[in-house]
């Protein structure tokens, strides 16, 4: 049988990074997608760029879809506009892209009521730049990568595979899991690494203007001190500056790895930590335990057990990626 994706429109609500790469690749597959989006600059920009066959600002435009895609904010998936729930098509499956799962199955479940809420899917594609707005969409971004679903006990078995068969559609590899499990796993591996990241590039900022002021040793006799080493070059006064300056010029391909996602979109960040706040704080917990046991390694000098360590590492790495 003919997949839904293909026998009726595709509805995106959203035309930022995730929905705007759907909708690139959809339409490459021949799709019809009609989106809604908030701003007229937006579908405007939207239909330059090829992302949809149809774009508006008012939600009558999903009428005839027959699966829509909630590409929004997590804030704004959690409360959405009356608006755009009056707009949803009576039989269309639902589904969303957020990042925190069991929050949004808990609130569209409320939002659709009984029968209704068994075409909801909760979703999330694993996925992403440190891109974001309507000039973000890429095609092919969700080729290999995760597709996964958190499917309610009474989720309707078509609605499901509705959006089995869009994930496999671009590419996506298809898993389910409850939706307790889905946000405690994305708190280690999505969520954390965005804190950890940001706090790498705090440390390297805050770390070079630190060690460049340490303390100087004290001036001879009828001197200020310091005062000779502040007069000469590279004296103490330039060093902050200076070791500033060089720890930004020295940074490479390393550290713009480890820093990508810390330097993304930080409300994305914010809702993100807001949203799943107590697995990410249990994240951290693990993450603080790991830091402390190197630093003991390192502060007592026991380089076979660090060599250890990062083999280790080195070692669980491919399990990862």
């Amino acid at each position: 049988m003919t997949a839904l994706w293909q026998r009726q429109p595709v509805g995106i609500v959203g035309l930022g990074l995730i929905g705007g790469s759907l909708g690139l690749d959809l339409r490459a597959r021949g799709a019809t997608v009609r989106a809604l989006v908030h701003r007229q600059a937006t579908a405007d920009r939207a239909v330059e760029r090829g992302l949809v066959t149809e774009v508006s600002t008012d939600p009558a435009v999903l009428g005839d879809c027959g699966l829509v895609v909630l590409a929004l904010p997590l804030d704004r998936l959690l409360d959405p506009a009356p608006a755009l729930l009056d707009a949803l098509p009576a039989a269309a499956v639902i589904t969303d892209v957020g990042s925190v799962k069991a929050p949004v199955l808990q609130a569209w479940t409320r939002l659709l009521g009984p029968g209704r809420a068994r075409c909801f899917v909760a979703s999330h594609p694993m996925a992403g730049t440190a891109q974001a707005g309507v000039e973000a969409g890429v095609a092919g971004l969700f080729q290999g990568r995760p597709w996964v679903a958190t499917p309610a006990e009474d989720t309707d078995p078509s609605a499901l595979a509705a959006v089995a068969e869009l994930a496999g559609a671009v590419g996506a590899d298809w898993l389910t899991c409850d939706a307790a499990d889905h946000d405690r796993a994305v708190a280690l591996i999505s969520h954390l690494p965005v804190l950890v990241s940001a706090a790498l590039l705090q440390a390297a900022d805050r770390g070079g203007k630190a060690m460049g002021h340490a303390p100087e040793p004290p001036g001879r006799a009828g001197e200020a001190p310091g005062r000779a080493d502040a007069a000469g070059p590279g004296g103490r006064d330039s060093a902050g500056p200076e070791l500033a300056r060089l720890v930004r010029s020295l940074a490479s391909s390393g550290f713009a790895d480890t820093t990508r996602v810390g330097g993304g979109n930080p409300e994305l960040g914010t809702l993100m930590a807001r949203c799943n706040r107590e697995a990410l704080l249990a994240a951290l917990v693990q993450y603080r335990r790991a830091l402390v046991d190197l630093e003991h390694l390192v502060a007592g000098e026991a380089w076979p057990e660090l060599q250890a360590s990062l083999a280790e590492a080195q070692r669980l790495r491919p399990e990862f990626l």
